[in-house]
């Protein structure tokens, strides 16, 4: 994260493809994907490249998505019941980014409505 040259989701969702095409045979049914934070290990929302990757694929994909629905609300709740109600609605709002993402359809225009 460090790094002064960050390759675009892109560029990533390439890289990944090429080296999947390149190593797992395509009788393996499935990949599964365990998302990473944008900010670090632990630190956030997780950037969303499936679909690029899923576009080029042939293999059935799985992707999770539990940190990135959970981390928005859990920052946002404190532990405090008067947050309660507001980190109910980021975690729904999460769930339903998260959801367009698995079938292909986030977009970063979710994130301000």
């Amino acid at each position: 994260m460090t790094c002064t040259v960050q390759p675009t989701v892109e560029e990533v969702a390439d890289a990944t493809v090429n080296c999947f095409l390149g190593s797992v045979p395509a009788a393996v049914p499935a990949i599964a994907f365990c998302r990473r934070p944008t900010r670090g290990i632990g630190d956030g929302p997780f950037e969303c490249d499936e679909p690029e990757i899923r576009s080029r694929m042939p293999w059935a994909l799985a992707f999770s998505f539990a940190r990135a629905i959970q981390q928005p609300a859990l920052e946002i709740w404190q532990g405090h019941e008067a947050n309660v109600v507001p980190a109910q609605q980021a975690l729904y709002h999460r769930a339903r980014c998260n959801q367009a993402a698995r079938r292909g359809e986030y977009s970063e225009e979710m994130e301000t409505n």
